[in-house]
């Protein structure tokens, strides 16, 4: 009986972190959506950072060029390309709130 609770147990903790993990690979507004749904808890029993460090790890490796992308300027009057700064001047990434 105690084998079968095991067991049990197993299946349904791999099968939380696999589907946490697909989840993981999902867009951010679809990968938020899941996560609003898990109770907190979900957070310290299952192995959300390795999970979250495997499925966010992306192929640059130190030295690579950074991806073109374009943003829009923060007062919305223009856009700017990452690519029309290289090989002119260094280029500084600051992520976070501003909030």
């Amino acid at each position: 009986m105690w084998l079968r609770i095991v067991t049990a147990m197993v299946i349904v903790y791999a099968i939380l972190s696999a589907g946490v993990f697909l989840a993981m690979k999902q867009t951010p507004t679809q990968f938020g959506s899941v996560m609003s749904k898990l109770p907190m808890v979900s957070m310290i029993v299952l192995p959300f950072e390795p999970l979250w460090n495997i499925a966010r790890a992306g192929v640059l490796k130190a030295g690579d060029p950074a991806p073109d992308f374009r943003l829009q300027t923060y007062d919305k009057s223009s856009l700017v390309e990452l690519s029309s700064f290289r090989g002119d001047r260094p280029v500084v990434l600051i992520f976070g709130s501003y909030t």
